[in-house]
């Protein structure tokens, strides 16, 4: 059985959009819904969203909008039109971007989050742009995109456990960096599987080339569902 709100993100990295159809035919969007990021987008602008949408997925488009706030504000108004489920600002743009981001879009428009620290970093990335230790600056950036509005954050799974507490009135954590069980972690640093990031209490799990590259798509699509089903999930906080 289908999940009622699928957990798997799956994303579309691809330079165009005929390899990311093609996957997306593959795969049922009553199990998931897809991501399309700054690659595919660039390639192929908002057609390549509607002709998803038109397949009967959610998009979560993951362009981590970061610039002066008007500029933001009008980029997600104009994902809004798109019809996009989910959109992103970069958390680091501060209060004033994340305020204008959220007054952007209009009620029952797309999800707004903000994203924390990119699951590439590591403990060197992180001294070298002087952002400190990673838990203490996701929890800063998370409590930051709460207080603006958002309804919630993307962070690495690893982060997940010690933001709890924000999860109260539907505040969710989106995460990448996932990896089925055995997979090898490619690019990413801070990464868990998907049994693993559940248990630690994420919402929606970001999960890309262990589907995009499988042989058979659908099939890695169901081992991700049956390993997350298999997993224990904390109850959010009381408002």
């Amino acid at each position: 059985m289908p999940f009622e709100d699928p957990t798997i993100i799956v994303a579309l990295d691809f330079p165009e959009a005929t390899a990311a159809l093609d996957l997306a035919r593959r795969l049922d969007p009553a199990q998931c819904r897809v991501k399309v990021g700054l690659e595919l987008f660039c390639a192929e602008g908002p057609a390549v969203v509607r002709s998803l949408r038109g397949l009967g997925f959610d998009v979560f488009l993951d362009l981590k909008f970061h610039d002066i706030p008007n500029t933001v504000a009008s980029a997600c108004a104009r994902a809004a039109d798109l019809g996009v489920w989910m959109v992103n600002v970069h958390a680091l743009g501060g209060p004033r971007m994340l305020a204008a981001a959220r007054q952007a879009i209009p009620a029952g428009g797309p999800r707004l989050i903000g994203v924390t620290i990119l699951t590439s970093h590591g403990p060197e990335d992180m001294a070298a742009l002087a952002l400190g230790d990673s838990i203490e600056r996701v929890r800063g950036l998370s409590l930051l995109c709460r207080e603006a509005g958002l309804d919630g954050v993307v962070c690495s799974p690893r982060e997940a456990s010690g933001l709890q507490d924000l999860r109260a009135g539907g505040f969710v954590l989106v995460t990448p960096g996932i990896r089925s069980e055995g997979a090898a972690p490619d690019d990413q640093r801070r990464t868990l599987t998907i049994h693993e990031a559940l248990a630690a209490g994420a919402d929606y799990l970001v999960v890309g080339r262990p589907v995009t590259r499988a042989p058979d798509p659908a099939a890695a699509l169901a081992a991700c569902l049956a390993e997350a089903r298999r997993a224990p999930r904390p109850v959010p906080f009381e408002t």
